[in-house]
């Protein structure tokens, strides 16, 4: 499978074409290779694959794949999908945590587009291309909850637009360390690379990174130790819910990578980054009507909250009580 690559859009860079913007960062590729790129799918701004028509500034950061020059084949692989809902213009599937989205480096025939082109019995919109047919967003590997799926390349069209005009509302369950002094509030700290762990985002200081805002309120607490929170995010940028609580020192339940350290051993050990998509609300993608989605907690998510419940002795207690 094909390598990712990240890049920076440079300073003086303002709604220039993306196509552009990449061709003349990378003359090593060719315009024909990247072409493919855009036409498959394979071209992310955060989280939200863009057209190569679309404009990019500085700071934004892009994460592209060179397809093969012939793709491989992807099968179609049966596996139980989780749909809450399901026409024919697109589906919504409740995404297990451990489930990986689409196909890339170190994957097998066990992700997500595996099983929905099982499910879809070809019924997926072309514009994600074949690694990623009918991909609109993307969840981390370990986060579960809601992903849309386009079944035309109309709805994808549509439902890409949506989430790049910051349309759709979006909404988090997040088990963190700790419990906030205050019952809800707003940050609205920059995101950006960090500086020495590429693989990592960071909070930026003034003037650098890309403006991110996330909403949050407490839902309960047990007792000192932990606090689940309901998150709103109103931009799309990579890890915000992360990186943005774990700068409040308040990392997520199981996440190593921004901070989360074992407690000691009367604490229940996550056994994975404690955040699940909760809520998506939009508009369907062929008649305009408004819809929200829900995705029941899973199991792994419901047994940490009542581990939660058994050490905090008392039970939990409201946030806004």
């Amino acid at each position: 499978m094909p390598s990712e690559h990240t890049f920076i859009v440079p300073e003086g860079i303002h709604r220039e074409r993306a196509d552009k913007v990449l061709a003349s960062a990378f003359p090593e590729f060719s315009r024909t290779a990247l072409q493919r790129a855009f036409d498959a799918g394979l071209v992310f701004r955060d989280d939200t694959c863009i057209g190569k028509r679309e404009g990019v500034s500085a700071g934004e950061p892009l994460n592209f794949s060179l397809p093969e020059a012939r793709p491989s084949e992807l099968k179609a692989v049966s596996m139980s999908l989780d749909i809450l809902t399901e026409d024919e213009h697109f589906l919504a599937v409740n995404k297990p945590s451990g489930l990986v989205i689409h196909p890339g480096a170190g994957t097998g025939e066990d992700t997500l587009v595996h099983g929905l082109l099982a499910h879809c019995r070809g019924s997926l919109s072309g514009v994600g291309g074949v690694e990623r047919p009918g991909i609109v967003h993307r969840l981390d590997k370990e986060t579960s909850g809601i992903v849309l799926v386009a079944k035309t390349d109309r709805a994808h069209r549509e439902l890409a637009r949506q989430f790049s005009d910051r349309e759709v509302k979006k909404h988090y369950l997040a088990l963190v360390a700790g419990v906030p002094e205050l019952l809800s509030g707003t940050l609205r700290d920059a995101i950006g690379r960090h500086s020495v762990h590429r693989h990592k985002m960071a909070v930026q200081p003034e003037g650098k990174g890309r403006a991110a805002h996330t909403e949050w309120e407490r839902v309960e607490v047990y007792g000192a130790q932990a606090s689940l929170l309901r998150c709103r995010i109103l931009t799309g940028r990579t890890h915000q819910i992360r990186v943005h609580l774990s700068s409040r020192r308040h990392p997520l339940l199981g996440d190593a990578v921004y901070g989360y350290r074992t407690r000691d051993e009367t604490f229940p050990e996550p056994r994975r980054i404690m955040l699940h998509a909760e809520t998506l609300g939009f508009r369907h993608p062929a008649t305009g009507a408004a819809m929200t989605l829900t995705a029941p907690l899973p199991a792994d998510f419901r047994e940490m909250i009542e581990a939660l419940k058994r050490i905090a002795g008392s039970g939990a207690k409201e946030g806004r009580g």
